[in-house]
């Protein structure tokens, strides 16, 4: 017994992403594959042999980035293992995940945002879905795992917030603005005369739940649609949330709340992000600056 699906379940139940879980569940049944050829129990291993099974990975010329995500995958299975009391000793305790070289998040700036919103035709009921789905995005920051999963009864009309379920169960409120609570109530009214029944806010062409892969296809069409010279992904419309909230002078412990993040670490990363900015419109604007 291998307890990978145990595993599997068990973060699906914690509402991790899609794309976390398809990660996961690959790199763990590649290290399956590498126990099975050294002819070992995955809950038989120490620290040496993961050392090993690790620079396996490192003589293969994986991207640290990749390194990282294996670790993590394993660091998190092993977790599981250890408080359900299947194995006495944690053998990732004293595994540390390689630094990565950071990289400043990308973002859209005010233009290209507005270009892009600008795009879908809301005289169509799929048009304004798709209005409201980037709208969603860019107004609250919520990621893609957590939009798709917004019920109506999660929606506070009146408040203007949504109660979001974000990574490990945990929940937030959100907040929306006059532009998306518009779209909002057109879109609620439409989708009455086709689903009305339905629990989930945003619907497929089929009218069925909509899925995260169908968002990425949204936000592509929609840039092909509107001819934009852009190259991007959900995320990134959560990433210029935060960028524009801090360029506008949001205090940085309001942006971690909204955003979901644990640790205000993971947030300030944006600051540096505002500062590149400004420094570029410095650069280009001061007649000193060159």
């Amino acid at each position: 017994m291998t307890y990978i699906d145990d595993f599997i379940k068990y973060i699906r139940n914690k509402n991790y992403s899609n794309y976390t879980i398809s990660c996961y569940e690959k790199d763990l049944n590649q290290y399956l594959e590498f126990l099975k050829e050294n002819k070992k129990n995955i809950l038989d291993v120490d620290y040496k042999f993961l050392r090993t099974y690790l620079s396996m990975l490192y003589d293969k010329k994986y991207a640290k980035k990749t390194i990282a995500r294996h670790i993590s995958s394993l660091k998190s299975f092993y977790k599981f293992l250890f408080k359900n009391n299947i194995i006495d000793k944690n053998p990732m305790v004293l595994i540390k995940t390689p630094k990565l070289d950071k990289k400043l998040p990308k973002f859209l700036y005010y233009d290209d945002i507005d270009a892009l919103l600008n795009v879908p035709d809301t005289s169509t009921f799929l048009g304004l879905r798709d209005s409201l789905i980037l709208e969603a995005l860019y107004s609250t920051g919520i990621r893609v795992s957590e939009l798709v999963n917004i019920e109506i009864k999660d929606i506070n009309f009146s408040e203007n917030t949504i109660l979001i379920l974000g990574k490990g169960n945990k929940e937030r409120y959100v907040i929306y603005g006059s532009k998306m609570e518009n779209l909002l109530e057109k879109y609620i009214k439409e989708r009455a005369t086709f689903h009305p029944n339905h629990d989930y806010l945003f619907v497929n062409r089929y009218y069925g739940k909509i899925s995260d892969r169908s968002i990425r296809k949204i936000i592509d069409t929609n840039i092909k649609k509107g001819a934009l010279n852009l190259k991007i992904s959900p995320h990134t419309l959560r990433h210029t949330f935060a960028t524009h909230m801090l360029d506008s002078g949001a205090d940085i412990e309001i942006v971690k709340e909204l955003l979901g993040h644990e640790s205000l670490s993971t947030t300030q990363i944006y600051t540096h992000v505002t500062n590149e900015s400004l420094k570029r419109v410095y650069d280009k604007s001061h007649p000193r600056a060159k």
